[in-house]
């Protein structure tokens, strides 16, 4: 089969290779891969800021296709059925646990940037009819991880959530919480950008340039309650300004760290409010199933930024790594 690997950690060390394909063992399944969509963690591996046991390895941790066979005492998926595998197929429910989270695709098992790989079935979660393999590909780190952060605040009608930046977990979250009835703030350094997430449902706006105080700006759309959850993509200082954002009793889910990973923080707002500050490993793959049947039912078609083809996918990472992207960024195979 054809892949890329990686190489080194490098940027510069992916490499178009030809590999044996594999064959699945009992209770695995092959899957054919169609599409893969990049995430952070993928640039983190690639640039040698988060470890992996060897080198080389196939990367990219998310993806979606087709099952091209079973093995033996698979009664979950035929082939044929559109699938997307999880990021870590070992968790399957319950809380996160050493055990669970060993096995990472694209880091310590084989990843999305090749023609097959097998996956155990319980891992894999059928698509809805209505995505494609790109926009299915972007599920499940993204959409399990915005699916949690809403259930995490209980989010619902007459809820408030703030979204930083316009990567995939906001956006996913921003039309989730549509969805679900909230109210959605988002923000960005970018007028476009803000923009296109008010077609997409936001009922408010913050341009974080134009107003560096945001979570002040924040409160004053709210009437000076605060929000009930507020999705931390940023780290570093703004971890302080989303605690002041936060409703009592709010949720700051925290996700991201671009800006860093120390922040100095004032306790009193957490402990005078109540607010729950909740980090976030992706999710069990009972997650991704509950994720995937809210897209279905809903009918949302997640944001693509831009696909490329699998021969240029250093050109992906480049575009994620840009800070350009609005959406997922996708690998076509």
């Amino acid at each position: 089969m054809r892949a890329i690997e990686l190489t080194a950690a490098s940027l510069d060390a992916l490499t178009c290779v030809t590999l044996a394909d594999p064959v699945p063992g009992p209770g695995e399944v092959l899957v054919r891969l169609r599409a893969a969509s990049l995430n952070f963690v993928d640039l983190a591996v690639a640039g040698g800021h988060f470890p992996v046991p060897k080198f080389p390895l196939v990367p990219v941790a998310d993806g979606a296709g087709e099952v091209a066979a079973i093995g033996r005492d698979v009664t979950g998926v035929k082939v044929g059925d559109r699938v997307v595998p999880h990021f870590m197929p070992g968790w399957r429910g319950g809380r996160i646990a050493p055990a669970n989270v060993s096995g990472m695709r694209g880091v310590s098992l084989p990843g999305s940037l090749a023609d097959y790989a097998v996956v155990d079935e319980r891992g894999l979660v059928r698509l809805p009819d209505h995505l494609s393999f790109a926009e299915a590909a972007t599920l499940p780190i993204a959409g399990t991880t915005a699916w949690r952060a809403l259930r995490a605040a209980n989010i619902g009608p007459g809820s408030v959530v703030a979204l930083l930046g316009t990567g995939g977990v906001s956006l996913f979250a921003l039309q989730l919480a549509k969805a679900f009835g909230a109210t959605a703030i988002v923000t960005s350094s970018s007028d476009e950008k803000l923009e296109r997430v008010r077609k997409l449902g936001a009922d408010h706006t913050v341009n974080y340039r134009a107003t560096p105080e945001w979570e002040s700006e924040i409160l004053k759309l709210t009437e000076g309650r605060g929000v009930d959850l507020v999705i931390e993509t940023v780290g570093g200082d703004s971890f302080a300004r989303s605690l002041t954002a936060a409703a009592q009793g709010g949720v700051v889910f925290t996700i991201g760290f671009v800006a860093g990973t120390s922040a100095a923080i004032d306790l009193m707002p957490i402990i005078a409010k109540g607010v729950t500050v909740q980090g976030n490993n992706t999710g069990p793959v009972e997650d991704l199933a509950a994720a995937v049947r809210a897209v279905a039912a809903h009918r949302i078609t997640p944001v693509v930024d831009k696909a490329f083809g699998i021969d240029d996918a250093a050109a992906a990472y480049a575009r994620l790594g840009g800070g350009r992207s609005f959406g997922k960024v996708a690998i076509i195979h």
